[in-house]
């Protein structure tokens, strides 16, 4: 008679929870997409770049007694009517304030006047100024005349001052990921496109000017006599003092 051996056990529940874990994981690893690093932007410039867009250029004169421009005023005056000259788009508004006291309402009248004489002085045409009148909130402070025409200016594509992040202990990613802020470097930006002279210089560069002739014969005729042409600087005191080498 044949003794019959128990089944051996069967390896099939194992096989298959292997199996459904790595369905699971080719299913996780399928949905999300390929990407070669998690990396945020780090560079300042490609997180706060200087754009060139229309901006708004203004100035506050202020009325005096008798109705004249001090030298001071004459002065800014001079610069805007030249810069809108160079840069200007469309015409200037002058903007002025009305509810004052009659004494400082005449006393405006004449500033205003004396603006747009200087205007005219300067090469700024009547036609080109644009008078409107608005309203005083608090007539015992001083209101003065606001001229203002748009240019295109350098600025900053976004806000500074923005924090999107605790710079505190709140977020491990961020906190201990060595990533500046997002605000830093916009500060710097903002203060690079304001002292831009010609928004125009950050996409191309200026066309050569017109070459020293004078001081180019010079070297070349050194050069022909065996000479060195370069200059050289001294310190004499507090005066930088350029001498012209000869041998």
């Amino acid at each position: 008679m044949t003794r019959r051996h128990p089944p051996a056990p069967s390896c099939r529940p194992a096989s298959l929870l292997a199996a459904c874990a790595l369905g699971l994981l080719a299913a996780a690893c399928k949905g999300e997409p390929a990407t070669t690093g998690g990396i945020d932007l780090s560079d300042y410039r490609a997180r706060h770049p200087i754009v060139l867009a229309d901006g708004t250029r203004s100035l506050d004169v202020f009325a005096t007694g008798p109705g004249h421009l001090d030298p001071r005023q004459a002065g800014d005056i001079d610069a805007f009517m030249l810069e809108y000259r160079r840069y200007g788009r469309g015409g200037i508004l002058m903007e002025v304030p009305q509810g004052l006291p009659p004494a400082q309402a005449a006393a405006v009248a004449r500033t205003a006047a004396a603006v747009g004489r200087r205007g005219a002085e300067d090469g700024v045409g009547a036609r080109e100024i644009a008078q409107s009148p608005y309203p005083v909130a608090a007539p015992g402070l001083a209101a003065p005349i606001r001229l203002s025409f748009q240019r295109m200016q350098a600025k900053v594509a976004d806000q500074c001052g923005l924090w999107p992040q605790d710079l505190g202990t709140s977020n491990f990613a961020s906190d201990y990921g060595n990533r500046p802020s997002w605000n830093l470097g916009c500060a710097t930006q903002a203060t690079v496109a304001a002292q831009v002279a010609d928004p125009v210089d950050l996409v191309r560069g200026r066309p050569e000017g017109r070459i020293d002739t004078v001081k180019r014969v010079r070297d070349i005729g050194q050069l022909r006599d065996g000479k060195d042409p370069s200059t050289t600087w001294r310190q004499d005191g507090t005066n930088a003092v350029k001498s012209q080498v000869s041998n």
